[in-house]
């Protein structure tokens, strides 16, 4: 299979990470790779896949999760092996999350959950923006089940759909972000914003614009991911296979059934 990468200046051993789109966009594929192109260390290579055209063309419910979960496993298990860890671009509690980690032994960690934790350790209060009003309840249950409710500032939704952010006018995108953005920051006192989209992942800088002298962070969850799942796997940490993650033979072998 052939993939779009990118990489760094050549070093000590390489590290592969798969960055994975599940929907089946290649253009966001794309974007998220020339985001995170600049600060990748040498040694490390980011692999982007996107979802089979099976896929949803963009992750708006839980039922387009649930069907860009059973065509991307199904793509990953016969390349999973040449990689070290995954990514999941998609700004919510994917179930391919779960899915990658009960299938296998690498890290995996989604773009929200590297969002979360770094807004956590950089600040006190997390606002996120988003797309869909859907998306901002479905968020605010997500930040709940992780733990982070005391720290939350609330989403902003900008009322689009994830493939509006590409097709409407830029300049018009990004006056509807620096106004919620303005909200997030001025009315509910948030010290770091997470872009709330894989979409949004080129217009960090457009949105570090608006809060400009603030003092406010904006952050995004595919660079965030990728140095994450660089740290585990220099050192050497893989997903625990004890509990939850334990894997019966027989219930690979049933599965196995479904991916022939």
């Amino acid at each position: 299979m052939s993939l779009p990468s990118v990489t760094g200046s050549p070093q000590s051993k390489k590290i592969n990470i798969l960055l994975v789109n599940p929907n089946s966009s290649e253009y966001m594929t794309k974007d998220c790779l020339r985001s995170i192109a600049l600060s990748l260390p040498g040694d490390v290579t980011v692999h982007g896949f996107t979802a089979p055209d099976q896929g949803p063309t963009a992750i708006e419910n839980q039922v387009d999760a649930v069907l860009s979960t059973a065509v991307c496993i199904k793509a990953i298990k016969p390349i999973a092996k040449q990689y070290d860890a995954f990514l999941v671009a998609c700004f919510r509690d994917h179930p391919l999350i779960q899915v990658l980690k009960e299938e296998f032994s690498q890290p995996v960690i989604g773009i929200m959950e590297a969002g979360m934790y770094a807004a956590r350790m950089l600040g006190a209060r997390m606002g996120i923006i988003c797309t869909s009003d859907r998306s901002a309840l479905t968020h605010a249950r997500t930040i709940s089940a992780y733990g982070f409710s005391d720290y939350f500032a609330g989403c902003e939704s900008a009322k689009l759909g994830v493939l509006e952010l590409d097709t409407l006018p830029r300049r018009d995108v990004h006056a509807l972000l620096a106004c919620k953005i303005d909200n997030l920051v001025r009315i509910n006192k948030a010290d770091c914003i997470l872009l709330g989209c894989a979409g949004m992942t080129d217009m960090r800088t457009e949105c570090e614009g608006i809060v400009t002298g603030t003092g406010v962070r904006v952050l995004d969850g595919v660079g965030l991911g990728v140095q994450f799942l660089i740290g585990l796997v220099r050192e050497k940490l893989s997903t625990a296979k004890s509990g939850v993650y334990k894997e019966a033979f027989e219930d690979r072998a049933r599965r196995e059934q479904h991916w022939l």
